[in-house]
């Protein structure tokens, strides 16, 4: 239930931010912002809700079955979250960026 909250309620916040500067310059600038902010609450939201179907599976007899369906949701899960990264910080994960802001 936290990371569905999480999520919800940082849809909410990112929607209500971008409203507001609406008014704003630079619209482009705008829209990035506000997938920025959607993207890292969807991304909280995940790692609340992995962190629950493990310690579910856990918590419960964990049987092959039960790991063999955590084992893919967690894999699922894993490449959503690296997607959202990539599509926030507009870069991959192991490109590093200079004192410059350029990547390297």
């Amino acid at each position: 239930m936290i990371g569905i909250a999480i999520i919800v309620v940082g849809a909410l916040g990112a929607l209500i931010a971008f409203v507001r500067r609406t008014g704003q310059p630079g619209k482009e600038e705008r829209i990035g912002d506000f997938r920025s902010d959607l993207g890292r609450s969807i991304l909280l939201g995940l790692e609340f809700l992995v962190a629950a179907d493990i310690v579910n599976t856990v918590a419960i007899e964990p049987t092959l079955q039960s790991l063999a369906v955590l084992a893919g949701i967690v894999l699922i899960r894993t490449f959503l979250s690296f997607s959202l990264e990539v599509e926030i910080e507009g870069r991959w994960p192991w490109q590093r960026v200079s004192g410059t802001g350029r990547e390297t």
